[in-house]
């Protein structure tokens, strides 16, 4: 049994946060690069080399990629040969959200409720997934979602006799609709089966794979390439303004389900895509 105090916990969130924050990802950068190579209208290409560009002056400035820091979504995969001790996990990452949020100086982007609205203040509290996993080593991966994208963001339950070409239509119908709105280059997490619950967090989780990584199943990565060829194809493009790029990549994150059902998510990622994890 090894043990690990929650202190830990809270300062690889708050390192993971402000990071996510601030840092364009190695993948993110590297899709846009490819974006940048691929596109054939100049105004599109401008649009990506200008996201480029602010995400360096980000980096060297240490100042938020955007003013939408998002609301935190931690998974964590917590070994079941570890102890945690001090408080508990979500007291320990809602902590380290506080800090981020402090040291970072992020914006405050949480309404302390729904209705009556009125803000937190401090970021807090996060969204937080737990699954018991073999081993003694918990995981961290975070992704700090901006309002635009995931106010795109679409859930439907569709008949089994839909199928594959329903999963397909329902899809690119959500990004179409997205338009500007998400601000494109766009990551598209997609969750399909499960349930009414789960599919939504199946797209969310596609969404902390590498960028472009296909899922290892042939017939979902085949789903994965078709679906980024017809979501381009709109002509959307970089922030709206037309072009070949509209989406980086399209990932799936596929489950059993009732035979009665084909629940299908779809997550939007907007080009900021700010994402990270850590293991302790």
């Amino acid at each position: 049994m090894r043990t690990i105090h929650t202190d830990m916990i809270r300062d690889a969130i708050a390192g993971l946060f402000r990071q996510a924050c601030v840092e364009m990802s190695d993948d993110m950068r590297e899709a846009l690069q490819a974006g940048v190579k691929r596109e054939e209208a100049g105004l599109a290409r401008n649009t990506i080399l200008r996201i480029l560009d602010n995400a360096e002056e980000a980096q060297q400035q240490q100042i938020p990629t955007c003013q939408d820091t998002g609301l935190v979504v931690v998974f964590t995969e917590v070994g079941q040969d570890l102890h945690i001790e001090g408080t508990t996990l979500q007291e320990a990452i809602n902590a380290g959200v506080r800090m981020g949020h402090q040291e970072g100086f992020l914006r405050a982007s949480i309404a302390a409720d729904p209705i009556r609205r009125g803000n937190t203040g401090d970021n807090t509290p996060a969204v937080v997934h737990t699954e018991l996993v073999k081993g003694d080593r918990l995981k961290l991966q975070l992704l700090a979602k901006g309002g635009g994208a995931e106010n795109m963001s679409r859930f439907r339950m569709l008949k089994p006799a839909d199928g594959r070409e329903g999963v397909i239509d329902f899809v690119l119908e959500t990004a179409v609709l997205a338009g500007p709105n998400a601000c494109p280059p766009l990551v598209v997490g997609v969750g399909i089966g499960g349930s009414f619950d789960y599919a939504p967090i199946l797209a969310k989780r596609a969404l902390l794979r590498r960028v472009g990584q296909p899922n290892p199943q042939p017939h979902i990565a085949e789903m994965e390439r078709e679906l980024l060829e017809k979501i381009n194809a709109s002509g959307i493009g970089p922030q709206g303004y037309g072009g070949q790029t509209t989406a980086l990549a399209v990932q799936i994150e596929p489950r059993p389900c009732h035979l009665a059902a084909l629940p299908v998510s779809v997550n939007l990622e907007c080009h900021a895509h700010r994402h990270r994890e850590a293991i302790l």
